[in-house]
């Protein structure tokens, strides 16, 4: 016995907006249910005594010390600059 009728896949073919033949139809029910009896296998497993988890491996965030450091020099920074005055980068004012 089928788990997915055919209804059930036409009915999410058309929210999901897409035209689908009847081969078609006949092709995604036997796929989908194929897929379904694959994961109702996963309720066969003993789980007991697992911890959930979201990931395989453990994540952690690496992160170094923000520390300040010296920047570039003033100058250096001003060469690359299409404009500039008095020591500051010149731009195009934006308001009116």
């Amino acid at each position: 016995m089928s788990r997915i009728s055919k209804e059930q896949v036409e009915h999410v073919a058309h929210l999901a907006r897409l035209a689908i033949t009847e081969e078609e139809t006949e092709m995604f029910t036997k796929q989908l249910d194929a897929i379904i009896t694959y994961a109702e296998q996963l309720n066969e497993l003993d789980t007991t005594g697992v911890k959930p988890t979201t990931h395989v491996l453990e994540v952690k965030n690496v992160m170094r010390e923000d520390k300040p450091t010296k920047g570039l020099p003033r100058e250096d920074v001003l060469k690359n600059a299409p404009d500039h005055q008095d020591g500051q980068v010149r731009v195009p004012s934006i308001l009116e």
